[in-house]
C-alpha cells in the first residue's frame, strides 16, 4: 500500500468522524446531554451506559463481520458500505471512550 493512499484514508476517516459525531450529538441530545439516548437505554435494560453503548455497537459489529464473511466468499462490499460500517464502529468506540473517561474523572475528584 502506498503511503499517500493510506494517509488519505486516515484523513478522510478523521474528517468524517468529527462531522458525524457532531451531527449525531445534536440530533440525539436532550437537555444538553449528548449521551441521553444511551443513558435512557441503560435505564431500560438496567445496565451501565457503557454496556448499552456496546449493545448498540454490536449491531454494527455484526454487519461488519458479515462483510468479512462475504469477502471470504469472493463478494466485495461497496466502498459506501465499508465507509458506513467502519464509521459506525469507530463512532461507538469514541462514545464509549468518552463515557468511561467521564466516569474516571468524576471518580477521581476528591
Amino acid at each position: 500500500m502506498e503511503a499517500e493512499f493510506f494517509d488519505k484514508i486516515v484523513q478522510e476517516r478523521m474528517d468524517k468522524t468529527v462531522q458525524i459525531l457532531s451531527v449525531k450529538a445534536k440530533e440525539y441530545r436532550r437537555n444538553n446531554n449528548p449521551m441521553h439516548n444511551f443513558e435512557r437505554a441503560a435505564q431500560f435494560g438496567n445496565i451501565s451506559k457503557e454496556k448499552a453503548l456496546w449493545g448498540f455497537a454490536l449491531k454494527h459489529y455484526t454487519s461488519f463481520m458479515d462483510i468479512l464473511d462475504d469477502m471470504e466468499q469472493g463478494k466485495l462490499p461497496s466502498e459506501a458500505l465499508v465507509d458506513e460500517k467502519i464509521g459506525d464502529l469507530i463512532n461507538y468506540l469514541i462514545l464509549c471512550e468518552a463515557s468511561i473517561k467521564e466516569k474516571i474523572i468524576i471518580n477521581s475528584k476528591p
